[in-house]
């Protein structure tokens, strides 16, 4: 289920900074057919591809996305903050906020059956632990098919992208150097 408020927001921030689709297009190698899906609550970005939406608009990510407030070197189960781009069917946990500067960032990803990301590319590089379900990783035309118990590390800003496999919604561990909150 897709939900229109993310893409209005972004829709709005472009247009408060008098910038084109096409300007943003060109500063996150996302398409402009992409971004008008985002834009229209169609299709919802990535959490890597929305830091590079919110960078392209010079703002952080916590002016889409409520920022979580927990901070601290702990965080207890019963206390994980969650959050989605729109797609409440896809959710993310933070693991932690960590300290001020710190350069991981950790969620628990839970992604529907037939979820399919666009191309994406950005500074780093990504971690992820399949915790249940398969998905398919897809690093510069490479496929990676990955089960229960599979990891996979790499540098993002090689081009790729991701598909869950089956029926069954997919649980990661997604362990990544984009910085996706301000400091706290």
């Amino acid at each position: 289920m897709k939900s229109p408020a993310l893409g209005s927001k972004i829709r709005k921030r472009r247009r408060e900074i008098d910038k084109t689709l096409e300007q943003i297009a060109k500063e996150t190698d996302l398409s402009i057919g992409f971004l008008s899906q985002v834009e229209r609550g169609v299709s919802t970005p990535s959490l890597s591809s929305l830091c590079n939406i919110a960078a392209a608009l010079g703002v952080s990510i916590d002016a889409f996305v409520n920022s979580p407030s927990h901070s601290g070197v702990v965080t207890r189960v019963g206390e994980r903050e969650t959050f989605s781009l729109g797609d409440v069917q896809r959710t993310y946990e933070l693991l932690g906020r960590g300290f001020p500067g710190a350069k991981l960032n950790a969620c628990l990803v839970h992604r529907p059956p037939g979820q399919v990301t666009e191309v994406m590319h950005n500074a780093g590089e990504e971690f992820v632990f399949v915790l249940e379900g398969e998905v398919l990783y897809e690093i510069e035309g490479e496929r990676h098919l990955l089960g229960k118990g599979d990891s996979i590390h790499f540098q993002s800003d090689r081009p790729h992208r991701s598909s869950t496999v089956g029926d069954t919604t997919v649980i990661e561990l997604w362990v990544g150097t984009l910085p996706l909150f301000p400091d706290a």
